[in-house]
């Protein structure tokens, strides 16, 4: 075999990789939105899971220092799905779209009135009535039941911040 038969056989190889990522990508944008969403959902779950037994710092915004609620929530959505999201809670829950409780999907955030005011603590939700989310100073990252009388008395409402655009820039 001599040069001209191996250069041909490498751009025939070529071709045939470059074809094959370009056909990858367009999969990847002819996914459904359903597709995409339940990805970076599993992906927020998975991540805000991986944080459990961290421990409560007011202001805090990493696993190393530890988090707040709307801490948690933020590095999560960062480190998910590139999402800058605003620093509180309250600000939080002015993005995305509202939902209803009926409606709530793994990856949507919940809010409750723990301060006597509305919109106070933010979690992900995760399915099966349960959020994750940083509690208060002395507790940790912890998963809880949103039909615990505690929270059913101060739940919010919800919001769903990965959209379709979000769940396309992953």
């Amino acid at each position: 075999m001599n040069f001209r038969h191996i250069a041909i056989g490498l751009c025939f190889l070529a071709a045939a990789t470059a074809g094959s990522a370009s056909e990858e990508a367009v999969a990847e944008k002819e996914k459904s939105f359903f597709d995409r969403y339940a990805s970076n959902a599993q992906e927020l779950v998975l991540r805000a899971l991986s944080f459990v037994g961290v421990n409560y710092h007011r202001g805090g915004e990493s696993p190393e220092t530890g988090f707040d609620c709307s801490g948690l929530v933020r590095h999560v959505y960062r480190e998910a799905l590139g999402l800058s999201l605003p620093r509180t809670s309250r600000d939080i829950s002015r993005v995305g779209e509202t939902i209803q409780t009926d409606e709530l999907k793994p990856g949507d955030l919940v809010f409750f009135n723990t301060l006597r005011r509305g919109f106070s603590h933010v979690g992900i939700y995760l399915g099966e009535h349960r959020f994750v989310h940083a509690p208060a100073t002395g507790g940790e990252v912890r998963v809880e039941d949103m039909r615990q009388s505690y929270w059913t008395k101060r739940f919010n409402g919800a919001r769903r911040i990965a959209t379709a655009e979000a769940a396309s820039t992953n």
